[in-house]
């Protein structure tokens, strides 16, 4: 049965516990109290609610900016590391019990360097008309639309925003012929939202018209982490966008449509539109970062089961244990449907 989600709001970001925005989204979650040395906390689990999942993933890396803006070596580190950990069967099987059939793949395909400046202020809304951008120009026709994340990395000291820029009122839905936002050129100033405040990155989707239908086309975006921008938990940046990748692709994977329920409000509508959701903590990343403290806990290079090393990943929760888990050398029951 869909359970209506009134009051908390729904969120879909991945950010540092300690820091403002931390404290921003968990007020906006409303969730229940941190649960010492991560004993079980069933209570936090997440809900089905009738949604989409994406069981069989397929995904890839969009660098911002142009080669020129990243190193060679990071761009590498990531790719390899991103796309081990997300077909890594022992991290794989967590995932799968919030699966329809019990199992999840993932196919990542080459990434590509997008030319062209970036605004040192990138707001949603500039994510979302570089993905209408994508899709009109038909650089996105050779994927599976509807199993498919695309992946938008921000080069270094560029700071991610969540939210439209001022002076732009979000569009429900987005076609290639709309006219690209005209942004007002002062800057937003919310400390609660933004990468230089805790904001790693967020996942979402926009709609394109393909002939005379819409399609939903899932996009994530992640900023450069380092420093005091972004989630810092390992001492090289390329790990931290790893780890905060995988956040967000596994969120995409368990609650895709988690925009189009943002954007349905406070109404009986949005609880189809969702996946797995916890209504005390959130999308399947969100909770172990909320409960975490020290992210230490929870963003972790764990090894591959296939033993070719190790990978930076942040541990997604598990309803089969009450928190986050992961790897693990079996799979659990399926979760409650």
């Amino acid at each position: 049965m869909a359970i209506t989600l009134t009051g908390p709001r729904l969120t879909r970001v991945a950010v540092q516990p300690v820091s403002a925005a931390g404290t921003h989204y968990r007020a906006a979650r409303a969730h229940a109290a941190l649960a010492p040395a991560f004993r079980a906390h069933p209570g936090l689990n997440l809900h089905y609610y009738g949604g989409r999942t994406i069981d069989h993933l397929t995904f890839t890396n969009f660098y911002l900016g142009g080669k020129a803006k990243w190193v060679t070596a990071d761009v590498q580190n990531i790719d390899h590391a991103l796309s081990a950990a997300m077909s890594d069967v022992a991290l794989n099987r967590v995932l799968a019990q919030y699966a329809a059939q019990g199992q999840v793949t993932s196919t990542f395909k080459p990434s590509r360097f997008v030319d062209g400046p970036v605004p040192p202020r990138v707001f949603r809304d500039t994510i979302e008309a570089i993905v209408v951008h994508h899709a009109a120009a038909g650089l996105l026709d050779t994927f599976p639309l509807d199993s498919t994340v695309f992946n938008f990395l921000l080069p270094r000291n560029v700071v991610l925003v969540d939210a439209n820029a001022p002076g732009h009122a979000q569009l429900p839905e987005r076609d290639e012929d709309d006219e690209p936002p005209r942004h007002n050129p002062a800057l937003l100033d919310d400390d609660a939202s933004d990468s230089k405040h805790g904001l790693g990155g967020y996942h979402g989707s926009v709609h394109v018209r393909r002939g005379n239908k819409k399609q939903a086309v899932y996009y994530a975006v992640g900023v450069y982490s380092q420093g005091s921008n972004g989630i810092v938990a390992f001492d090289t940046p390329w790990k931290n966008i790893c780890a905060v990748m995988y956040h967000e692709l596994c969120e995409a994977r368990t609650d895709p449509d988690i925009e189009d329920a943002i954007r349905a409000g406070d109404t009986p509508a949005a609880d189809k539109l969702l996946g797995w959701y916890s209504p005390k903590g959130g999308e399947i990343g969100d909770i172990p970062l909320d409960e975490a403290g020290d992210l230490g806990t929870v963003m972790k290079e764990v090894p591959l089961a296939n033993g070719h090393g190790t990978v930076p990943v942040q541990l997604m929760w598990s309803n089969a244990v009450g928190g986050p888990e992961g790897p693990i050398a079996k799979k659990h029951k399926p979760a409650t449907r």
